[in-house]
């Protein structure tokens, strides 16, 4: 059985600061706290591209003490990487190239895979179940997604949310005599026909900010009970809720509507924004290793219009609670 073993992440030095902006983009103090909920957005720098992003995340990942106990990575077998900003135009894929700057065998598959703030999820499905059809033991899972590449700065939408940032997902096989996290029930849902409401019109990201609202506050509280009753769960049994940073106000309203605890729900990264795919992964990274959380629901959602929603659980080799 294939579980999460560690999480390394990494976010550009480089900061823009939205209090500096609050006159140009005409809002409080109050707005921005309560609504917007980052004090600043991470930039990277000019050089850096997308497969740089990913390279920093890796070796963020490799310092990982789990890694470092588990004797390294091994042998990579597959690497996916969630993008929608690739390297480039998008040819050669960019795992390809992340495949050459980190020198991976030969023997090993590299896929990019296009979808924006639920991809991490989405890609975890897919990424777990090909390694389990195919026998594999270690891959990797990347998500990193530049907005900055397309962001007009001066967007009042768009330019004080989103934050450069990556994370690299280590994915391994489920040892005798240990417990990890691991991907057991999922839910997916795409409302194709709303596409318009968040995309890259002309190498310039778009965003309707209302209907991109409208959307998670509704599908998503939806989708969360679903696989909670398709799991035989209550919402009590959950011990963190970690969704898509869409922004404070998405977090809150959904959190809301599932009467949920606000200490199981965290708002995050106040400090480096909405990093899109990488969002949830930046936010469970020290979940992995915290033996007390064995149960956790991760929703991503966003471009598309999509919402993925899945249960981990820390599971032995066997598949069962430890």
């Amino acid at each position: 059985m294939i579980g999460i073993g560690a999480i390394g992440t990494y976010v550009p030095a480089r900061r823009i600061e939205n209090r500096a902006r609050m006159e140009e983009f005409a809002v409080t103090e109050q707005f921005l706290s309560e609504k917007i909920g980052f004090a600043a957005v991470a930039r990277k720098d000019p050089g850096e591209e997308t497969s740089d992003l990913c390279v920093k995340a890796v070796e963020a990942l490799k310092a990982d003490p789990a890694v470092a106990a588990a004797g390294g990575l091994g042998a990579v077998q597959c690497l996916f990487l969630c993008t929608q900003n690739p390297d480039g135009r998008g040819l050669p894929h960019t795992s390809a190239i992340v495949h050459a700057k980190l020198g991976l065998p030969a023997a090993c598959a590299c896929l990019d895979i296009s979808l924006g703030c639920s991809g991490f999820v989405h890609a975890l499905a897919l990424a777990r179940a090909f390694m389990e059809a195919n026998g594999m033991t270690s891959g990797l899972l990347l998500t990193a997604d530049p907005y900055s590449k397309i962001l007009d700065e001066h967007d009042r939408n768009t330019a004080m949310i989103f934050g450069d940032g990556a994370a690299a997902t280590w994915l391994t096989s489920i040892k005798p005599g240990e417990a990890l996290l691991a991907p057991v029930r999922a839910r997916f849902h795409t409302e194709g026909h709303r596409h318009q409401a968040l995309q890259n019109r002309d190498g310039v990201l778009h965003m309707d900010g209302r209907a991109v609202f409208n959307f998670s506050a509704t599908a998503v509280p939806v989708e969360i009970n679903g696989l909670l009753a398709e799991a035989g769960l209550g919402k009590d049994e959950i011990d963190l809720y970690l969704l898509h940073q869409g922004s404070r106000y998405i977090v809150d309203a959904i959190r809301t509507r599932l009467k949920l605890d606000a200490a199981r729900v965290p708002v995050a990264l106040a400090d480096c924004g909405n990093t899109v795919s990488s969002t949830i992964p930046m936010m469970l990274r020290p979940a992995v290793a915290d033996a007390a959380l064995r149960r956790i629901v991760i929703c991503g959602f966003g471009v598309g219009l999509a919402v993925a929603t899945c249960l981990l659980e820390r599971v032995t080799s066997d598949g069962k609670n430890p």
